[in-house]
């Protein structure tokens, strides 16, 4: 069986995998050479030493493309008290602390925004969300790391537009998450991408028929990925597989070359 990155295949999508989880997949991992998005769960960050970090990269001994994806349960980078926010900054401090070590492209974080927690007041999310990336934006451009913010429970874009805009650095943008979209938009997507296009610095791929989370397959659900790529075209972006099965990544990098209409 032919490998699922190959020369024919120009763009290399990154899989996206818990920490956790490299050394159960690693055999996979290593023998299709895959670039990956590893993620960092707050747990799992209050364990890992300076030397874990260096022992994954040694495990990863092909020199794939890394991206990061940060954590994010309980943290508030917009967050109204002070003190929440110090706490997410220092979080998210220590997963760059990681990237100094595995130099990945990108590193990935959720917005936190939530417009019923904000009560519809994005410039209240805004200050403090400004403070918080500033902050962690300067530090990861130092060591050329991209930073990404992801959307979430968004049902329209202007949020994340009006961060990427103010914070206005060739090093910030935003991920774009076809699943969160899916579930939560309002908003058809043409309008979305017309918001956000010239932000995009990472696509997150996955597929839900809108009722839930499912992380499946492109394809597998009723995200419209043909538009998607379509407009996305010529967009200098990572994209990531964000299906949670390794059937499921076959079937996403095979749907991936038949979007883009590539040669097996």
């Amino acid at each position: 069986m032919p490998k699922l990155q190959n020369k024919s295949f120009p763009i290399k999508p990154h899989i996206h995998v818990p920490y956790d989880s490299v050394d159960r997949y690693l055999q996979f991992i290593k023998k299709e050479e895959l670039n990956l998005e590893i993620y960092f769960g707050s747990r799992t960050c209050d364990y890992l030493t300076k030397d874990d970090i260096v022992n994954l990269k040694n495990k990863l001994d092909y020199n794939p493309e890394l991206t990061i994806h940060a954590p994010f349960m309980d943290l508030s980078p917009g967050a109204v008290d002070l003190r929440v926010r110090e706490v997410t900054v220092k979080r998210f401090s220590e997963v760059l602390n990681f990237a100094k070590i595995l130099r990945p492209k990108v590193v990935v974080f959720h917005s936190g925004y939530d417009k019923w927690k904000y009560d519809g007041r994005v410039d209240i999310w805004l200050e403090g969300s400004l403070e918080t990336w500033r902050l962690i934006n300067k530090r990861a451009a130092d060591m050329g790391v991209r930073i990404a913010i992801e959307n979430i429970f968004e049902d329209e874009p202007e949020n994340l537009r009006l961060l990427a805009k103010e914070m206005d650095s060739k090093n910030f943008g935003l991920c774009f998450d076809t699943g969160h979209f899916n579930l939560f938009s309002k908003l058809p997507l043409m309008k979305w991408l017309k918001k956000i296009k010239p932000y995009i610095v990472e696509l997150h791929l996955h597929d839900n028929s809108k009722y839930a989370d499912h992380h499946r397959a492109i394809g597998d659900g009723d995200f419209d990925f043909a538009t998607l790529f379509r407009k996305i075209k010529g967009t200098d972006c990572v994209y990531t597989i964000e299906a949670h099965t390794i059937e499921n990544v076959r079937k996403s990098m095979e749907r991936l070359k038949e979007y883009h209409k590539l040669p097996f």
